[in-house]
């Protein structure tokens, strides 16, 4: 029965302008109630569909148009009350990416410019692992198929926008001998995580497949362990003070954000160095993030500024960007009576390494992003972005793009 309201949800909103925003919104809370009600039980399934269209107004390789779509569908499973396993999830994460290459027939940013394009359209597991938890829940050992960029190097400030380096950072998503397990691949993977008695500090260590996937097999969900690929191995030291956390929740606020993180990771499996191919050194590198709560209004606890940094460090013989850095901030509740819109504008500054062949020193992304919640699992977010010197080259005009994503989540 569940799977019959699922397929009529994504039925209606494919065709919403047929069916109607009445017929949409009923079928979107019947299966919200189905869906809480198999929560309780200790299944929790979540959807999402992403839809984007971009457009280069100026610049860039060439204008045009491009659309992009993103659909997945997450599955945690708390076997404690599924089958008496104390304090043990097992979570799976699927989903299916469509849509043009954007980036890099209109632009020629060094990573992108849409954080749901992908190099190749498939569908595919992108996360699948067991954790168990000890000590009430303060230490947690979790294995299987896992993306670090779930975890490590994350600032929920940054979230609310559209370009790639607002997930992962662009100096560690281009490292590595295929890119690192961040989406869409995830790889074999063991995550320790260990809380202070408090939960005020934390430290996470991983290590996985150096190489994600098959990159001879990109269609489908693949593992293969090479004998080249070695390891990468990633660690985070963090102060996240959880201080009236709990209250606030109970009474339907949103948490402060309060957290500063410093980090770092190698893989063990050497590469060439950029420009000697005769040389080989391991990749490695270090960051530092901070995000804060920087002011809340009175009258809606809600509402108010939250602002991040992030700066990262890379091995500059063996990564084409020896360093990036981003900040941003974004508002919740900016419109009088549009008390869950979130406004935001963030830059970032990718830094050619000295080993690579680049007419620019750097490439810098501004985006100005806004959402606009019209129902609570429907939400539209115009963007506007500018790229100063796409693809680290002087030869690129710098690129205006204009875009529109609608996200769908239950």
């Amino acid at each position: 029965m569940l799977f019959k309201k699922i397929k009529f949800f994504a039925l209606c909103l494919s065709v919403s302008l047929f069916c109607g925003e009445a017929s949409a919104t009923d079928a979107v809370e019947e299966l919200q109630a189905s869906l809480e009600a198999w929560r309780e039980q200790g299944v929790d399934l979540g959807l999402t569909h992403k839809s984007d269209v971009l457009a280069v107004a100026d610049g860039g390789l060439k204008r045009g148009l491009g659309w992009l779509g993103h659909s997945e569908a997450r599955l945690d499973l708390d076997l404690d009350k599924l089958l008496d396993w104390n304090s043990t999830h097992l979570y799976l994460h699927y989903h299916s990416d469509l849509g043009s290459k954007f980036n890099s027939e209109h632009v020629g940013a060094v990573v992108g410019v849409d954080n749901i394009e992908v190099a190749t359209n498939t569908a595919q597991f992108y996360q699948a692992w067991l954790q168990k938890s000890f000590i009430d829940d303060r230490l947690s050992i979790l294995a299987g198929l896992y993306a670090i960029d779930s975890e490590f190097y994350l600032t929920q400030a940054s979230a609310l926008f559209i370009q790639p380096p607002y997930g992962m950072a662009n100096e560690v998503a281009v490292s590595g001998q295929a890119g690192p397990p961040i989406f869409p691949l995830g790889a074999l993977a063991m995550r320790v995580k260990y809380a202070s008695h408090e939960r005020h500090f934390y430290l996470m260590a991983a290590v996985s497949d150096g190489v994600p996937g098959n990159p001879n097999k990109p269609h489908g969900t693949q593992i293969k362990l090479g004998q080249g690929d070695g390891l990468l191995s990633i660690m985070e030291l963090g102060y996240q003070p959880q201080h009236g956390t709990h209250d606030q929740e109970e009474k339907g606020e949103r948490p402060w954000i309060n957290k500063t993180a410093v980090g770092w990771w190698r893989y063990s499996a050497p590469l060439d160095v950029l420009d000697d191919a005769t040389r080989r050194a391991h990749a490695s590198g270090a960051y530092l993030l901070s995000e804060q709560t920087l002011w809340r209004e009175a009258a809606q606890p809600s509402a108010g500024l939250d602002g991040f940094m992030r700066f990262g460090m890379a091995d500059a013989s063996t990564n084409s960007l020896d360093w990036t850095a981003s900040m941003g901030v974004r508002y919740q509740g900016l419109i009088a009576g549009r008390h869950d819109d979130v406004a935001g504008v963030a830059v970032t500054v990718n830094h050619a390494s000295s080993h690579q062949q680049a007419t620019a020193s750097k490439e810098t992304n501004f985006e100005v992003s806004y959402q606009y919640r019209l129902r609570s699992w429907l939400v539209l977010q115009p963007t506007i972005q500018y790229i100063l010197q796409p693809g680290l080259t002087s030869g690129i005009e710098n690129a205006w793009l204009l875009g529109l994503r609608t996200e769908l989540a239950i």
